[in-house]
């Protein structure tokens, strides 16, 4: 049968409970975070001028409030500065469940929602912090490798924040959860795990000759 988990407290909002199979769904900070933390990709989805719209982004986490950035002439993060209400998701896909029925077909996965209004990070300071924690989740310690970053550059570059107050994740894990009248049906059922994996590193063309590809960069694991 299907393994579901339900932890900590009460969904914080009527919007954020879990309907469809509830008790898959999570409220805990720490069952949130683990699922942010795992994933460098999130989903932005807001409304302008009556238009529903979805944006793929680069996202990480700091305490309570997950952060993404982009091009300060972004329609999207001009648009949410202002206030806009903003829905982020992000989600993981674990494994192809496989049933002795097409009903019970399904996926383990582990996923967030959030929702708010996004916050502009307007201090030079707390948003070039950010954009450092950013890129040392990628590579620890990259940052201070790196050309210094110009005003410029922090200029043209937007920092968005949303806290945390109001999110749900949702967990499927387990095998299939196949009727007990179809346990005996002739066909093989189970998991197939699936897994993100990274590949072997490949230099620029300008990387100075025998320059060892960092440490920091061949110890990135996904998740």
């Amino acid at each position: 049968m299907t393994e579901r988990i339900r932890r900590g407290r009460q969904a914080p909002s009527e919007r954020t409970r879990v309907k469809r199979l509830g008790d898959r769904g999570a409220y805990d900070a720490e069952t949130i975070n683990a699922i942010l933390d795992a994933g460098l990709l999130a989903h932005v989805g807001y409304v302008i001028d009556g238009a529903p719209y979805v944006t793929p982004t680069a996202h990480w986490r700091e305490g309570d409030y997950v952060y993404w950035h982009g091009s300060s002439a972004s329609r999207m993060l001009r648009s949410l500065e202002g206030g806009v209400a903003a829905c982020i998701a992000v989600s993981h896909l674990d494994g192809l469940v496989l049933a002795r029925s097409a009903f019970h077909h399904s996926l383990n996965y582990r996923s967030v929602m959030a929702f708010g209004l996004a916050e502009k990070v307007e201090d030079p300071a707390h948003k070039e912090a950010a954009l450092r924690a950013f890129t040392d989740r990628i590579a620890p310690g990259r940052w201070d490798a790196l050309r210094p970053v110009t005003a410029q550059e922090l200029k043209a570059t937007s920092v968005l924040r949303l806290k945390l107050d109001e999110a749900s994740a949702k967990v499927r894990t387990g095998m299939p959860s196949d009727d007990e009248a179809d346990i005996d049906w002739p066909v093989w059922a189970g998991i197939l795990p699936l897994h993100v994996a990274s590949g072997p590193a490949t230099a620029d063309a300008h990387v100075p000759g025998g320059m060892a590809v960092p440490a920091n960069i061949l110890g990135f694991r996904h998740g």
